[in-house]
């Protein structure tokens, strides 16, 4: 067991070169294993205390899966990770930013309207959640934004976070995609009875390189809202002189702000190209500021956890 009151079940899996029927099918008898153990030892732990001190416990799975402007590729990849979250009876599966649309404002309205509809018909058909990375223009107000959009594991929309720290230049005014995304206020859901929240990339660590505005410190604020749990939706770029330091910087957030907020904290990021080091580590940091599991730092994979919750 890692983290606080948590246990993993099966660990990060799969692998680019891996087909994900297969990718799939291998990691699912480790996992229904692990599953069956946790359940008995739930079990016997609420017979010994006689009902007492339960906990709410939540089954995140994450995808670390390549994303792209190829709209139709991303809905593949997307189908993979959520073949893998039914597979290992997860309540509800994060994507990284922009992974239905890809990270851009500029994607065929009428194409990820479409391809939502069928990635969250094939979850809800499934029976997972989604904690779904896209980037939408909505209907009611007709602007776009950077979005995580929430769903119950029987399809039913919770609503969405939009990225609040948008990324831009320093100069005056600051140029970027801060020009083209809306933001919401800062809210939190009910994900399968368990409080929770998310952030899009630099929300979280407020990179100072391209970050024109102060940091809200957005983690401590979702904990002050209630949340125990953040999904946290990663598209950041790679490679370069500064990619090991960028890397260093993403960890070190994630693992500090965690345990300053006392908050678990799932993460995925894009991990297109795949024969490249993604830009942040992908899996589930404790509130102790720990690993609880992380997936390998490139290609595909996909990995689940339970976070359990003192109630």
């Amino acid at each position: 067991m890692a983290g606080r009151a948590g246990s993993a079940v099966g660990g990060a899996v799969g692998g680019a070169a891996h087909p994900a029927a297969r990718r799939a099918t291998a990691s699912a008898e480790q996992a229904y294993a692990a599953i069956a153990e946790h359940d008995m030892v739930s079990a016997r732990q609420r017979v010994r205390d006689g009902g007492k001190g339960e906990s709410m416990h939540i089954r995140a799975a994450g995808a670390q899966i390549p994303i792209t402007p190829d709209i139709s590729a991303n809905v593949a990849a997307i189908e993979r990770a959520i073949a893998y979250a039914a597979s290992v009876r997860a309540d509800i599966l994060l994507t990284p930013e922009g992974s239905l649309s890809g990270y851009t404002h500029e994607f065929d309205r009428r194409a990820v309207a479409l391809a939502l509809q069928h990635v969250t018909g094939a979850a809800a058909g499934a029976r997972v959640g989604l904690a779904l990375g896209t980037c939408f223009v909505e209907p009611e107000d007709g602007r776009c934004y950077n979005q995580v959009r929430f769903y119950r594991p029987d399809g039913a929309y919770l609503g969405f976070h939009s990225k609040t720290l948008t990324c831009g230049s320093l100069a005056d005014p600051p140029r970027g995609e801060i020009e083209h995304y809306a933001v919401a206020p800062l809210r939190t859901f009910d994900v399968c009875g368990v409080t929770a929240g998310a952030l899009i990339c630099n929300d979280l660590w407020a990179n100072p390189g391209c970050t024109p505005q102060d940091d809200p410190h957005l983690t401590h604020r979702l904990a002050r809202l209630g949340a125990r749990v953040i999904f946290h939706a990663v598209n950041g770029g790679r490679g370069g002189p500064d990619g090991e330091l960028c890397w260093r910087y993403h960890e070190s957030n994630l693992l500090m702000r965690a345990g300053a907020s006392r908050i678990w904290i799932v993460t995925a990021d894009n991990c297109f190209p795949t024969d490249m080091p993604c830009s942040a580590p992908s899996g589930v940091v404790s509130p102790e500021g720990r690993w609880a599991v992380r997936a390998p730092d490139r290609g595909e994979q996909f990995y689940v956890f339970d976070v359990t919750l003192p109630e």
